[in-house]
């Protein structure tokens, strides 16, 4: 009876230890999948500022063609980041992102996809405007700017 009982205890402790050692290990996961929902909307938005500084200057430059396909790459990015904000991402890891984003959130999706159809807009617009800096302040500029001001911290 004795051995019996060394068994069960030598098992419950096993089994306590296995829970303690999952229990952080899935909360490490989670943490992990947070961290990586934040990063990969700061990088979404990153790489979309980046291509619209080049939409710009290619624009500027008469190369539309090479601006043509960095709206679309941004379009692309702008559909992707609309799910890149659960609930359990609001702190952490850097993100300058507003409560406004989780408080409004249809309004933060509709400016997402105003955003992204916008570029396609501007995809047919460029060639033939002859004010390039109102049509990208318009089709493009405007729409960062609006999403800045009410769904990011200042910086």
């Amino acid at each position: 009876m004795h051995n019996l009982f060394n068994h069960i205890l030598k098992y419950l402790r096993n089994l306590l230890l296995f829970s303690i050692i999952s229990f952080f290990s899935l909360n490490a996961l989670a943490e992990q999948s947070v961290e990586d929902i934040i990063k990969g909307r700061q990088q979404i938005f990153d790489r979309n500022y980046t291509m619209a500084k080049r939409v710009q200057a290619l624009s500027e430059q008469g190369k539309f063609d090479e601006a043509i396909n960095l709206m679309v790459r941004m379009n692309e990015g702008y559909k992707k980041v609309i799910n890149m904000f659960p609930e359990n991402t609001k702190k952490g890891f850097g993100t300058e992102a507003l409560p406004t984003i989780w408080e409004d959130k249809e309004n933060f999706n509709q400016l997402m996809v105003k955003t992204s159809d916008d570029l396609i807009k501007l995809t047919s617009l460029i060639k033939e405007t002859d004010n390039i800096e109102a049509t990208l302040g318009q089709f493009m500029w405007g729409n960062c700017k609006a999403c800045h001001n009410k769904f990011r911290e200042e910086h």
